[in-house]
């Protein structure tokens, strides 16, 4: 359930906070007094793209916070394993958006836009014009009946889709593979002469760069020996060196030591310093040494490496991707060679999956088929209920020459609105109106499948009034007995039916129009639904009005259950 709505800087909205309860919440408001942000504010919440006019730049980044209370397990366990901690059922999502900047948190854990929207799936269920709309798409219709199914159906199309990616990989293999005999015939020549090539080279991995670090040493190696004789001379000469002159120094201490017990500190740092010159000039002499190769050494390496390049430059940037290279070319050979069997193997997994999955599609089509006459019912049930008047629905399940995850079923909704009239595509003869009252049929019937605990309905009042409007405001009231409903609506049949009513009101402030919400009192609810009822002009009668709508809402609510 959502708890709170906190809107910072966002459109006409400087600062606001709602507490929303359990049951039917009712939004209303004049026309252009920012319902719309409301709800906007809320998707910004849970990820959605928002338009660059709506942040209020020169007064910080926009932030919306929303606090939900839920005991989902599925989703609880979900944000334990994200590390994400959750106190009491209690779960925090908010975003911070600046420029083009976007930060957000859940429990003040910083978590990716996609990871939001994940979350906030198993909290809030939004339904707005664009849902209805999404109605006159078959596609809907399937995943519609589906949800209904789930329980049924799940088990059965998780295999289905197992088997269906299985068989798209053997009929990808089988085009692969699939060749003449000319062509398979040049293929394996080729691959013979790259593997040999490659077998022939001995690669070791590693051994290009240590060649390239020989190949190196030897194109400079005149350079360093003229440095490293340059070096032995000064450190290691018989005249002048380093060596000889330390050597003299040690000996001049050595003389003058029992003069003085303190120069033997002296005299043992000078014959360290006197060690190490001569281990070395041992290393190096023992170095240079090593310098010393013959032109056939150089050619040979130069040669090895030329060879190395040229394999890197046709099979892979290194010798692991060359090697790699190769034990995969030997397969393809081992596969060409024995082109016959392998196809024949490849062809009967192909069969099999195809029959598994053929026999996959036709159980989930039976419980499609099962399924969708007891949708069937229970949707004209709702309709009638919603002021459809004779109505006849029926939920279409064909078999379609298209075979997809979902199977081959082709599923759509066809209905008749008027007495005589044969059924007809859904989103043929549908209006605005009659969309929205389908779809709140649809949530009514999927209410107790769908562990969702809050809904909101933007527009559900769309092309509605009189007697429909009373019946939609019913079926809102029922649902919001097992969940929380949150509403935005301009009809007082809907509002009249509020377990808690707020209003939404635009006010001019410090010298610009702002935003604000507010939960109403009881008397000013009789207030709220008389403006909507009477317009421009309230009277008295208006009033009365509204208190007998206040006063039948609550009766219903009473003989439902709901007091």
């Amino acid at each position: 359930m959502l708890l709170h709505l906190h809107v910072k800087n966002l459109a006409l909205i400087r600062e606001t906070e709602i507490d929303f309860t359990k049951g039917l919440n009712i939004l209303t408001g004049e026309t252009g007094a920012g319902k719309s942000i409301i709800i906007g504010s809320i998707t910004m919440a849970l990820g959605q793209k928002v338009p660059k006019e709506m942040i209020r730049e020169e007064d910080g980044p926009a932030l919306v916070e929303l606090i939900f209370q839920t005991n989902h397990k599925e989703l609880l366990q979900k944000l334990e394993e994200r590390g994400i901690q959750v106190e009491d059922g209690e779960v925090i999502l908010s975003r911070k958006i600046s420029g083009t900047r976007s930060l957000s948190r859940i429990n003040g854990e910083t978590v990716s836009t996609a990871y939001m929207k994940e979350v906030a799936s198993y909290l809030i269920d939004i339904h707005g014009q664009h849902e209805h709309q999404s109605l006159l798409h078959k596609r809907k219709h399937l995943e519609i009946l589906d949800e209904y199914a789930h329980e049924t159906l799940q088990p059965v199309k998780a295999d289905l889709i197992k088997n269906y990616q299985a068989c798209q990989k053997l009929k990808k293999e089988l085009e692969e593979v699939s060749t003449d005999t000319d062509a398979r015939l040049r293929e394996q020549s080729l691959l013979e002469f790259e593997i040999q090539e490659i077998e022939d080279a001995h690669l070791k991995e590693g051994e290009d760069e240590q060649l390239e670090q020989d190949y190196r040493k030897m194109t400079g190696a005149k350079r360093i020996l003229e440095a490293l004789t340059q070096v032995r001379m000064l450190c290691m000469g018989e005249e002048i060196s380093a060596s000889e002159q330390t050597s003299r120094a040690c000996r001049e201490l050595a003389g003058v030591q029992g003069f003085d017990d303190g120069l033997e500190n002296l005299r043992e740092q000078l014959q360290e310093i006197d060690s190490q010159l001569l281990d070395f000039g041992r290393e190096l002499e023992d170095y240079m040494e090593s310098l010393e190769f013959s032109d056939q050494d150089f050619y040979d390496t130069e040669e090895r490496l030329n060879l190395i390049n040229h394999l890197k430059a046709k099979y892979g940037a290194t010798i692991e991707d060359v090697l790699t290279y190769q034990e995969e070319k030997q397969k393809r050979l081992e596969l060409l060679a024995n082109y016959d069997s392998y196809m024949e193997t490849l062809q009967r997994e192909y069969q099999e999956t195809l029959q598994k999955l053929t026999k996959l599609c036709q159980k989930a089509h039976q419980i499609r088929s099962i399924h969708a006459e007891k949708l069937t019912k229970l949707m004209k049930e709702q309709l009638a209920e919603l002021n459809f008047l004779d109505v006849q629905f029926e939920i279409a399940v064909n078999q379609s020459e298209h075979l997809s995850l979902d199977g081959y079923d082709d599923v759509e909704f066809l209905i008749s609105t008027n007495p005589g009239e044969p059924l007809k595509a859904l989103g043929k003869i549908a209006s605005g109106g009659e969309l929205s009252r389908v779809m709140l049929a649809i949530k009514t019937v999927l209410a107790d499948q769908d562990a969702i605990d809050t809904v909101i309905f933007d527009e559900i009042d769309a092309g509605i009034s009189g007697r429909t409007a009373q019946k939609v405001s019913e079926k809102l009231s029922v649902i919001g007995q097992s969940r929380q409903v949150i509403c935005i609506t301009h009809l007082a049949q809907l509002a009249s039916m509020a377990d808690s009513h707020y209003c939404i009101e635009k006010r001019a402030e410090d010298g610009s129009t702002q935003t604000q919400i507010r939960r109403l009192r009881e008397v000013e609810i009789i207030e709220e639904l008389a403006r909507i009822l009477g317009g421009a002009k309230i009277t008295d009668a208006v009033r009365q009005n509204a208190e007998e709508m206040k006063k039948l809402a609550l009766i219903f609510k009473e003989k439902t259950g709901k007091t």
